[in-house]
């Protein structure tokens, strides 16, 4: 069943919208250091505006513990959405309070008002459905309708991203709309060769994405992290490396799989071997099956891969027309650590077909390293959400949109 789109809501024009975007951004001293997902919420709105909706918007920003914390404001996210849409959008500091009532009751034709953090309440995020239930007909009270737009979030039931769609007439935004048409090309019809490059820290966190697209791909390729579990599946010496004992066997059986399906797994080579795990550690390059004999020895600690291993993953994304990435290849927050994900964001932007980030720590790495969204396919603004689509997991915010 397709899912509902802004166009079965009919026209909106005089009518309160209530939508549920993502604009969970990182924030250092009340400054936005990401205003990514702010940006990539801007057609729905505008769309709406342009209609004559009043739109409410709501959203979540970091994990206070169920009650209100200055450094969750949403404040700084509703002085740059409003910079941004060249209108001022009315902050309620509450979210189904009394200050939030007044903004609504305020709205005209055309405007837009922001509500404090969804989860300063916990009734957003409990366990209990009928807790849950209780907010989202407290968000809903006086909206005619719901658009669901945040797509970091529609792995989650929640309050305002499951209950409240159920409460009113409900559909998704473009940018989930989006999302979704990218990431279904990925698991349906891909142009080949097909790649998947995997990173970050934990194999773990991935397991469900390389099972699912084990026997879909053309090439996996391994950083970050987790690919210290899969040096110790080939019995090297990782020394004091990030390693998911727990997991070697489950990767061997991946190794296995991959061999008999003939896909290309592709390992580093060789890494970046550092004395300790902070941004001026001593160095060296060193082969992926001698770490442990680096001059560090058992203190050894890999933080990114090598220049050749690099040079060999951007040669496997570059020649392949359908590339998925998730997760860095090293610490990309330290200079000297940054090269592997660098060169495999360098290369996704050469890429001849679709070339999707993944969202998470893979969209604020090529945003850290001074590359343009526009350089790429497309960027995920839900790291875990589109990690679970590709599992084929069940989406309970897409669900009860008709997916």
């Amino acid at each position: 069943m397709a899912i509902r789109t802004l166009e079965t809501l009919g026209d909106l024009a005089g009518r309160t919208v209530l939508i549920r975007c993502d604009f969970n951004v990182p924030l250092e001293d009340g400054r936005i250091t990401d205003e990514g997902r702010i940006v990539a919420s801007l057609p729905t709105l505008r769309a709406l505006l342009e209609q004559g909706a009043k739109v409410v918007a709501m959203s979540h920003l970091g994990r206070p513990k169920g009650a209100p914390e200055e450094r969750y404001s949403l404040a700084p996210v509703a002085a740059r959405l409003g910079e941004l849409l060249g209108q001022e959008v009315a902050f309620a500091t509450d979210t189904v309070g009394e200050d939030a009532q007044r903004v609504r009751i305020a709205l005209q034709d055309g405007q837009l008002a922001l509500l404090e953090n969804l989860r300063f309440d916990p009734r957003e995020t409990s366990k209990d459905a009928g807790e849950r239930a209780e907010l989202a007909a407290e968000l809903a009270a006086g909206a005619d309708v719901f658009v669901s737009d945040g797509f970091g979030v529609v792995h989650r039931e929640q309050a305002s991203v499951f209950e409240v769609a159920q409460a009113l007439p409900s559909a998704a935004g473009l940018l989930v709309a989006k999302e979704l048409e990218v990431l279904s090309r990925l698991t349906e019809s891909p142009e080949r060769p097909y790649a998947v490059v995997l990173g970050g820290s934990k194999v773990s966190d991935k397991l469900g994405v390389i099972e699912h697209l084990l026997p879909r791909v053309d090439r996996l390729v391994i950083g970050g992290g987790m690919l210290f579990t899969f040096l110790k599946a080939l019995g090297h010496d990782v020394a004091s490396s990030l390693l998911e004992e727990d997991q070697v066997e489950r990767v061997l059986g991946y190794m296995k799989q991959a061999e008999e399906l003939g896909v290309q797994l592709l390992l580093p080579t060789d890494v970046v071997v550092a004395e300790s795990f902070s941004a001026d550690a001593a160095h060296e390059t060193v082969a992926a099956d001698a770490i442990g004999g680096s001059r560090f020895g058992a203190k050894g600690i890999g933080l990114d891969i090598g220049p050749d291993s690099a040079a060999a993953f951007a040669e496997a994304i570059r020649t392949s027309r359908t590339v998925f990435w998730n997760g860095p290849m090293g610490v990309f927050e330290m200079p000297a650590f940054a090269h592997g994900t660098k060169a495999v964001a360098q290369a996704l932007t050469e890429v001849d077909g679709l070339a999707v980030v993944g969202g998470g720590d893979s969209a604020a790495a090529v945003r850290g390293l001074g590359f343009d969204d526009a350089a790429f396919g497309h960027i995920s603004t839900g790291g875990g959400a589109s990690l679970e689509f590709l599992e084929g997991a069940r989406l309970p915010g897409l669900e009860v949109l008709g997916w």
